[in-house]
């Protein structure tokens, strides 16, 4: 009995098995033709399902107060998309397009390297590219005629023989572009970009119940002023293969096509500026009716950027800085003619001006003259290539990467470290026989013969024999340390690119004790940014704390409504450790340049509204002289720090200028 009950389990055992396999499968088609059958019934017929990218919005760059620096602004564009045209009817519907936009004054994407010219083919002029690009399409030789070209054309999109030569060539010019474009169900194309208002009505009007046929917004990207601050703000452009590598790992979805930030504030907050693309899916049935379009993923725009500088500021920084420059240049060729000697000052083409709050070191204004223009210069074209052959470099960003001798704006520096150190008191007196010979192979020279000084006076005065002397005493290598705790030669932690300079001693590759004496008085090596002597001379003002210099203010969501970082609390980067006494010292010296009357700042700030403490320098180079100046304002509360360096300026007068026409904006005039 045993056995022959061993012998039918197996049996029953898949009796069971198939059974349930039947009431699943039973069930099943319960579900899918009686409670679900309409819906599977139309999802059968949805044969095909297309994933279209929507755009990505990039953040905004704005000032400190909220005012526009890079902003997207809203444009129209006719759209022709594949998924919704009947291609039937596609060659009248941009005919059609074409007679619109001829109405309105608007122009359609006219890319074809062929012209009709009284119903005779010819090649484009200046156009050797495109049509070596065109010919390589076709498949035509080289010494393919225009008249070839044209005719492989029209063969290639089936153009018909009823549409007259002009509707022809046009309209090979449209397929053409689709095809090199890469139009088709996932890639809609662009017919005409940047329209006015008038052809959108236009087209509205007239296209209605016209498959395929769609007026979009766009955003695009540009400088509010493009000439403002180009060096700052940075620029787009394509993405490189290396770039493309670093950025997969970024968290952000990159493609080879993006565009993304090469240089400044564009390419320092690459990661915040970004925007998110969005993707749609859109379902078409086997007869190619659209049957759903389903957004799956929310398009999501990048932050805004809040940066630290006064777009208010920053015009007068650029508008002084260019008239001075010219002022400077002009008076150096009249001196250079009444004296019959050249290097007078006429060379003066160049320069920059920082401007720090001294309570956080942020930057209120960085200006490089000469400036170019950031919306052309975006473009890549003639407009790229002028700015690269212009021997003035106006790409480069003097305010942040041009390292330059200061000349006397070092020497209180030198009188902080002499004082600090011992070598010197405030008492200790120098006799300035105007020629100092210490060290026979590196004479300094004295503007004037001074004869005896106190530190007050030899600052006052700018007296080089003073300096020669006591920084012979100090030694480089205290000399550099106490330079580098300032930041002279340091990077001041500035968002954008910047250099590093060259600091004397420290830097230099020999060195002979005679050296010293140059570097004393901002010679020798010695070579900084005016960001780096913007953040000494505000470190002065701040009784010897150095905070982290810095561009950006804050980042908020695209919106502007949430703040996701903040960056306005200062931020030390390091503290020279001298007495205070010491420091008032040199900072009363330094209020003295601006208010005595043998100061050498005093002809521009005697009678200044608001005291200044500054100080004066003019740097020996190939070509006329440097004129800097650096200086802080309000003396008894700093507010501001400024730092000017001409380029061959020669006459002190100019640089103190521009830095008088940024205090009288920031205190109101």
């Amino acid at each position: 009995m045993k056995k022959k009950l061993r012998g039918k389990l197996p049996f029953t055992i898949c009796a069971v098995i198939a059974l349930v396999f039947a009431a699943v499968f039973a069930a099943r088609l319960i579900d899918w033709q009686l409670i679900h059958g309409g819906e599977y019934k139309q999802l059968s017929t949805r044969s095909t399902s297309y994933h279209v990218d929507t755009g990505a919005t990039r953040g905004e760059i704005l000032d400190r107060n909220g005012t526009g620096l890079v902003t997207n602004t809203t444009h129209y564009k006719i759209v022709i998309e594949k998924l919704y045209t009947d291609e039937q009817r596609l060659d009248g519907t941009l005919l059609a397009l074409m007679d619109l936009l001829q109405k309105t004054g608007d122009k359609w994407d006219d890319a074809l390297p062929v012209v009709l010219s009284k119903n005779t083919v010819a090649f484009k002029d200046k156009s050797d590219e495109a049509i070596k690009e065109m010919k390589e399409l076709l498949k035509a030789g080289e010494s393919a005629t225009a008249e070839q070209c044209f005719a492989l054309l029209c063969e290639r999109y089936q153009i018909g023989a009823d549409y007259s030569a002009a509707q022809k060539r046009n309209l090979c010019s449209v397929h053409y572009n689709m095809e090199r474009t890469g139009y088709g169900n996932s890639n809609p194309y662009t017919f005409a970009g940047d329209v006015s208002r008038s052809a959108v009505s236009a087209v509205s009007e007239n296209t209605q119940g016209v498959g395929g046929v769609d007026v979009q917004t766009y955003l695009v990207r540009s400088a509010v002023n493009p000439t403002l601050a180009p060096h700052v703000l940075g620029a787009l452009g394509a993405i490189t293969e290396e770039e493309y590598e670093q950025l997969s790992y970024s968290g952000k979805n990159y493609t080879i096509n993006d565009y993304v930030g090469k240089f400044g504030i564009e390419a320092a907050f690459e990661s915040e500026l970004k925007g998110e693309g969005g993707t749609k899916i859109i379902q078409r049935n086997s007869d190619g009716t659209i049957v759903d379009t389903v957004e799956t993923i929310d398009s999501k725009p990048g932050n805004t950027v809040y940066l630290t500088l006064d777009s208010k500021l920053q015009k007068v920084a650029c508008d002084s800085l260019k008239a001075n420059i010219d002022a400077a240049r002009a008076a150096g060729k009249e001196a250079s003619e009444y004296k019959g000697e050249k290097l007078q000052g006429e060379d003066c083409e160049s320069g920059a001006v920082v401007m720090l709050d001294v309570r956080d070191f942020s930057v209120l204004a960085a200006a490089s003259y000469p400036t170019y223009d950031l919306n052309s210069y975006s473009k890549y074209d003639d407009y790229y290539v002028k700015l690269s052959e212009n021997k003035l470099s106006p790409m480069y960003n003097r305010a942040f990467s041009g390292t330059f001798a200061w000349g006397s704006v070092f020497k209180p520096c030198v009188a902080i470290a002499a004082l600090e150190e011992k070598t010197i008191k405030p008492d200790t007196k120098i006799f300035c026989t105007e020629k100092y010979d210490y060290y026979p192979s590196n004479v300094v020279r004295c503007m004037h013969r001074h004869e005896e000084l106190d530190l007050l006076g030899a600052i006052t005065q700018s007296c080089n024999y003073y300096f020669a002397e006591t920084g012979r005493r100090l030694g480089i290598d205290t000399m550099y340390l106490y330079a580098e705790r300032f930041g002279l030669g340091e990077y001041t932690g500035v968002e954008i690119e910047e250099s590093k300079g060259t600091l004397a001693g420290r830097d230099s590759a020999t060195w002979m004790p005679g050296n010293t004496v140059q570097a004393a008085i901002g010679q020798s090596d010695n070579a900084f940014t005016p960001v780096q002597l913007a953040t000494y001379v505000a470190t002065i003002a701040n009784n010897g704390v150095r905070l982290k210099t810095h561009l950006v203010n804050k980042i908020t969501d695209y919106e502007r409504k949430n703040v996701i970082a903040d960056y306005t609390k200062p931020e030390t980067a390091d503290n020279i450790g001298v007495s205070a006494e010491n420091l008032k010292t040199v900072q009363n010296a330094m209020l003295n340049v601006t208010q005595d009357e043998s100061g050498t700042a005093y002809s521009v700030f005697g009678n200044y509204k608001i005291k200044v403490a500054g100080k004066t320098g003019t740097a020996e180079n190939a070509g006329s002289d440097h004129a800097t100046f650096i200086c802080y304002a309000p003396f008894d509360k700093p507010q501001v720090a400024v730092a000017v360096v001409l380029e061959h300026g020669m006459l002190g007068q100019y640089s103190m200028q521009v830095a008088k026409d940024l205090l009288d904006a920031y205190f109101k005039g």
